[in-house]
This record gives C-alpha cells, sequence and structure tokens, in this order.
C-alpha cells in the first residue's frame, strides 16, 4: 500500500524545508530509501552524490538514514526525534541546518553526536504537558526517564516533584490500557512509586491479555519490580513464567527463591540468569565474592555449562570487587580498576581453572591499558603493584589461552571487533578453527567466522567440507545477512572451498545456486565464482560490476580473482582500476584497502572508522613504495578519517593512549603528503 504524504503533515513541512538548505560548502543529501540504512550508507550517498555533481570532496554534508526514519509515522506525523547525521565540518553543518523548521527545533549534540530535529511544544506553569499532546507527552517522559547516573550495576533517577508524578498517577487511574500504561509505569517504579492498587489491576489485565506469554508484553519489568518489592502473592507464579529474561529484577530482590530460579536458569548458560545468581548467591550465602565464584565455578564445570557461563560469572565477580565506574563517556581511567581486576583473576589460584581462563580472554586486550594506567598513577607501591600483575597475567597467559577462541554464538559485532588478532593463525588457532567446524553445536555465523578464517589463510581442508555437508542443506541454505561483516555467507565459502577441492559436492552445490530461490542468494551468487576461478568467471563478475548493480562483495571478488590468475597481488589489480570507467570510487576504495592482505580481505561493505583492521590496512596502503601515488594517497584518506586519531573513545577493542599518540605522530610525520592530497 502506498501512502501519500502531505505538505500540512510532520515529514512533509520537514521535507519542504530542507529543499532549502545548502550553499557555502555544506549540502543535504535527499530523503532516505531502505538502501541507506546505516550511516556508512549516508556517507556512501554523500560520495556518490558528490561524484555525480561535481562537489568537491572536501564538502560537509547532512542527511537522515532509513532508521532516524522510524520517527515518523506511516501518516508522516513525528513520533519521536529525528536524528540528522552529518560529515565534514561540523561548525558548517550547524551553521547549515539552522534552528529548524518553524514550529521545530534543532539540538546540536557537538562534534561527536548527530543533530535532533523536534517539535516546539507547549507545557504549563509545573512544565507538565497536556496530556492529548503527543509530542508534549513524549518529550516530558523522555526527560524524567533520562537517568542521572548509570552504571554496570544500577541506574539513578532524580525525584519527581509532586505535581510530575500526581500527573503518572492520573495517567494509570482509568481503565487499564497495557500499551499506553507502558510509557507511566517505567518513570514511576524507577522511584519506587507504584502503589500496591495500580500494580494489581496492571497485572490483572497483564496476565488475562497475555495468557500463557507474559514476556511478550513490554512492559512487564517494572510491573515485576512492583511486584517483589511489594512482596505480592503472585510474584513468584510470574516470574518463573517470564524465565531467564527475569534475572535481572530477581538478582536485586535476593531471597531464597529468587536464588533457586536464579540457579536453575544460570545451569542452563544464559549468561544473564548466571551474573543474577551470582548476585543473589553473594548476597545470601557467601559474603567473600571470590570464594562464592569458586563454588559456582565449580558447578557449572560439573553440570557442563555452556562457555559463555564462565564468561557471565567472570563479570559479576568483577563487578562484586569493584566499584561502580560512570558508564557514560567515562574518563581516561575509570574503568582501570575493572581491567586490573580482570588481570588478577587470570592468575588467582583461588578461581578454577575455568575462570581463570575466562579472565584471560577477557583481558586479551586491556594488558597493555592496564600498564599505560598504572604509569599515570601517583602511589608508586599501587603502580608497582599493577605492573607486577600485568607481568604474572603475560607470562601464564598462551596457557591459559591456549586451545580457546572467541564466544561465537554472541554479539556479531564483538567478533569484528576482535578479527585483527587472527591476521595471522598460530597452530592452536587452527585446531580450534577446525574443531568448531566440526561441532555440530557451532552456529551459522560461527561457521562463516571459522570457515572464513581458514579458507582465506589457505588451512581449510577437505574435512571440514566433510564435515559441514550434512548441513548445508538445512542450516546453510538459510539467509544470514553479512553486509557489515569481515566473513562472507558461508554457503559461498563452502561452494568456494569445493570448487578449489575438486570436490564432486560441488556440483551440487553449484546447482543449487543456479536455483531462482531462495531470492536472498541472487546478490551473492556471483561471489562463489572465487573458487577455482576461470576467465569465463571473471567476465562475468566484471560485467556485473560495470553495470552500476548493488556491489555486496563483488569487485573485491573480481580483484582477489584476477590476482590469483594473474599470479599477483590484489593490490596491484586494485590500482589499476582508479582511472577505470564503471567502477565506483567509494566502492573500489573500499576494496583496495580491504585487499590488502590477501590472506585476510576485509569484506565490510565499506570503511569500518573503528576497526583496528582497517586502519593498520590503511596505513600499509599509505606507506607501499610500489603502489602508485593515486593509490597511496586513497590509503592515506581512509587513514585521516579513521576514529583512531578523530574519536579514539569509539574504536574497538579500545585502544591505549601510546597508540593515538603513535598515530597521530603517524600523520603528522605525512602531512606534507596530506596537504598535497
Amino acid at each position: 500500500m502506498v501512502v501519500l504524504v502531505g505538505l500540512n503533515t510532520d515529514l512533509g513541512r520537514i521535507k519542504a524545508w530542507w529543499r532549502t538548505l545548502g550553499g557555502d560548502g555544506f549540502t543535504v543529501l535527499p530523503p532516505p530509501t531502505r538502501s541507506r540504512y546505516t550511516q556508512s550508507d549516508g556517507h556512501e550517498d554523500a560520495a556518490e552524490l558528490f561524484a555525480t555533481r561535481g562537489i568537491p570532496e572536501t564538502a560537509s554534508f547532512a542527511y537522515w538514514h532509513w532508521q532516524s526514519h522510524d520517527a515518523f509515522a506511516r501518516s508522516g506525523d513525528l513520533r519521536g526525534v529525528l536524528y540528522l547525521h552529518w560529515g565534514g565540518d561540523h561548525a558548517t553543518v550547524a551553521t547549515g541546518l539552522g534552528e529548524g523548521p518553524p514550529g521545530y527545533r534543532i539540538v546540536n549534540n557537538g562534534p561527536q553526536g548527530a543533530f535532533q530535529l523536534d517539535k516546539v511544544t507547549a507545557t504549563d506553569a509545573d512544565g507538565l504537558p497536556d496530556p492529548e499532546d503527543t509530542a508534549g507527552v513524549r518529550q516530558f517522559l523522555s526527560r524524567i526517564d533520562e537517568p542521572r547516573r548509570r552504571t554496570a550495576r544500577s541506574t539513578e533517577y532524580d525525584p519527581l516533584a509532586r505535581a510530575e508524578e500526581r500527573w503518572l498517577h492520573d495517567r494509570l487511574s482509568g481503565p487499564v490500557d497495557l500499551d499506553a500504561a507502558v510509557r507511566f509505569t517505567a518513570p514511576l517504579e524507577h522511584r519506587q512509586a507504584l502503589t500496591p492498587d495500580e500494580t494489581a489491576r496492571l497485572l490483572s489485565a497483564w496476565r488475562e491479555t497475555y495468557a500463557g506469554r507474559l514476556a511478550a508484553w513490554r512492559g512487564w519489568r517494572p510491573v515485576l519490580r512492583a511486584l517483589l518489592r511489594q512482596e505480592h502473592p503472585e510474584a513468584w507464579e510470574v516470574a518463573a513464567e517470564l524465565g531467564a529474561d527475569a534475572s535481572h529484577t530477581l538478582a536485586a530482590h535476593p531471597s531464597p527463591r529468587s536464588l533457586e530460579l536464579l540457579r536453575a536458569w544460570a545451569l542452563t548458560g544464559d549468561e544473564g540468569a548466571v551474573r543474577g545468581w551470582f548476585r543473589a548467591h553473594h548476597a545470601l550465602r557467601e559474603p567473600d565474592p571470590v570464594r562464592a565464584a569458586h563454588a559456582l565455578s565449580e558447578e557449572l564445570t560439573d553440570r557442563t555449562a555452556p562457555e559463555a557461563a564462565q564468561t557471565g560469572l567472570l563479570h559479576a565477580l568483577r563487578e562484586a570487587v569493584t566499584d561502580e565506574p560512570e558508564t557514560r563517556r567515562p574518563a581516561a581511567d575509570a574503568f582501570f580498576p575493572l581491567l586490573l581486576a580482570t588481570i588478577r583473576f587470570a592468575t588467582d589460584d583461588r578461581l578454577p581453572r575455568p575462570l581463570r581462563v575466562a579472565a584471560a580472554k577477557a583481558a586479551a586486550d586491556t594488558a597493555d591499558r592496564v600498564r599505560e594506567a598504572a604509569g599515570r598513577l601517583t602511589d608508586a607501591a599501587e603502580a608497582a603493584d599493577a605492573l607486577a600483575a600485568v607481568e604474572r597475567y603475560e607470562t601464564v597467559r598462551d596457557d591459559l589461552l591456549a586451545g580457546t577462541g572467541p564466544d561465537l554464538t554472541g554479539y556479531e559485532g564483538g567478533l569484528g571487533d576482535i578479527y585483527h588478532r587472527y591476521r595471522t593463525l598460530s597452530p592452536a588457532d587452527v585446531r580450534w578453527l577446525h574443531d568448531r567446524l566440526a561441532d555440530p553445536s557451532t552456529g551459522v555465523q560461527g561457521i562463516a567466522f571459522c570457515l572464513e578464517l581458514l579458507h582465506a589463510h589457505g588451512e581449510a581442508t577437505e574435512a571440514d567440507l566433510v564435515a559441514l555437508l550434512p548441513r548445508w542443506k538445512k542450516e546453510l541454505t538459510k539467509q544470514y545477512r553479512t553486509t557489515y561483516t569481515e566473513w562472507r555467507h558461508p554457503l559461498v565459502t563452502l561452494t568456494c572451498l569445493a570448487l578449489d577441492l575438486e570436490h564432486p559436492a560441488a556440483a551440487d552445490l553449484l546447482a543449487w545456486w543456479a536455483k531462482p530461490k531462495p531470492l536472498w542468494k541472487n546478490p551473492v551468487r556471483l561471489l562463489t565464482h572465487l573458487g577455482a576461478p576461470d576467465e569465463e568467471k571473471a567476465a562475468e563478475l566484471w560485467e556485473f560490476v560495470v553495470s552500476g548493480g548493488h556491489d555486496t562483495g563483488h569487485l573485491m571478488t573480481w580483484v582477489l580473482l584476477r590476482a590469483r590468475l594473474d599470479g599477483t597481488h590484489p593490490l596491484h589489480v586494485a590500482e589499476k582500476l582508479i582511472a577505470e570507467q564503471g567502477t565506483r570510487d567509494y566502492v573500489l576504495h573500499r576494496v583496495l584497502i580491504g585487499v590488502a592482505d590477501p590472506a585476510q580481505p576485509l569484506w565490510h561493505y565499506a570503511i569500518d572508522r573503528r576497526s583496528h583492521s582497517w586502519w593498520q590496512r590503511a596505513q600499509e596502503v599509505a606507506d607501499d613504495l610500489r603502489l602508485s601515488d593515486a593509490a597511496r594517497a586513497i590509503g592515506m584518506k581512509a587513514a585521516r578519517e579513521h576514529h583512531i586519531t578523530r574519536y579514539p573513545d569509539q574504536v574497538r577493542p579500545p585502544v591505549t593512549q601510546g597508540e593515538v599518540s603513535a598515530a597521530r605522530a603517524w600523520l603528522e610525520a605525512r602531512a606534507d603528503r596530506t596537504a598535497a592530497d
């Protein structure tokens, strides 16, 4: 269904104002479609617009993307803050955007944030909105629900004014509307202000409307907190039905019953439940946090709980022995006690080995940060003690980490953050990766990560292929988005491996790729041409590249394929395309840097400015004397724009001040080339 949005809607008025902007080194991108989904997409759209219109690359720009566009309802009404992202010079963008269209306002969040556009609304003498003013109510709730302090363990809110609390209670005084109540219960219970009558009425409506699926109501958390706080007789029955999702709430109300539930959920490997179990056990049974962690770790091991359970236990132990740092823009050393505790736990003989291994893994990227922070301590004895802890950790680290690897089931971006660790593979790494592929419990994400690393490094074997063949039709034919990863879809990589090995299964795999469905595979089918490459495959790929079709790794594949056919480094293949018609600069630049190390190409669809891997490759391209000046300039541009010197706090894993200083010194030493670019 097509929805026509008129000028009298918020979207219509904002679009009309948007079209008036631009000039003096500032431009705005057209309103987004679904193809501009992230900030990276916005920067790519800007590069394409600049190239099409002849706008200098140094121009500043503003845009919003499709995720921001969710601020608009289908009717065109603004139902939330519209985030306006930008590139270039912040002051130029701020001047270009001005104060916003009439009836709206723009909030400038500084050089490291997005601009916010929202309606101008009215309030009464108490600062309260008219209950019928949707935008005013939203802004009021957003203001009172902003924590004054947030830590890893708790969140604190300012007290409500009497008029504010009365206004919220009034919203809950009539017949219960669960969808509407969600907005008002949380700010009240954040101050422990839901009344027993309100809680009982909400519970009745909740259990009736969501019978058998209590967790489906998004407003359940404050109600469960109120039930536990008020010792309501139905609290435990409700908590049991909610399951492990209720762990954090139960841990905040430790009791023998909460301990029993948390333990049962923790033994399934749920990380949140493990943390809650520790908190309750520590509060009720064992005041010494190390002894508490020892007991729980041994029980998790005896019950063969998943490895992630030990990680959750480590997090809980660290929190118990350190002060709570602010989690919002902390000072440089705010996490020093937490990092030092992790390093200490790796060598603490009071803890079982599985927990020490978890600590060693967590500390893998923090030893230099602890060493650097220790150097700034004013207490010499404290500094020496911290440095000694680092030395003890580094002595045992390799032994503890041998045969281990990352959690393959966790957040996908977390695997990308540590990709640079696998630029070279140790024999232990290779064994671990093979073992994961042979393990039937390894999921699609884990298979994609492990198979890509082995195949790119030339370590993938027929045994890996044979281990995965029984799973490919049922599991690997499912859609798995790899747009924002450094690895390809596992079925792409598996097909390449089968082709390279000339395995009989290659015919079945190619026959599946040739079928018209499922539709998800059509954009990535040509990426399988990297396996057993030939001139016909190269020609078909090149035809797609110059067609202007959406690139999801096609140019990268062609460059790597061409390099294999020609027996040359892919950098030299990519640099020949710099002046070639038919390629798009923003794609070619990403590919040029991504293939700097053909043993570990970077498949992310854009240059990831917060990634260690992309920073290293940008430096290498910029300094490679075998390359043309134009190619090296692309490396310099990517290095200049990397967050390690501009926004170092956004680099993951975090970098030390020494690394930031070294990066700045590297750029300063090449300032003449920067000026020439």
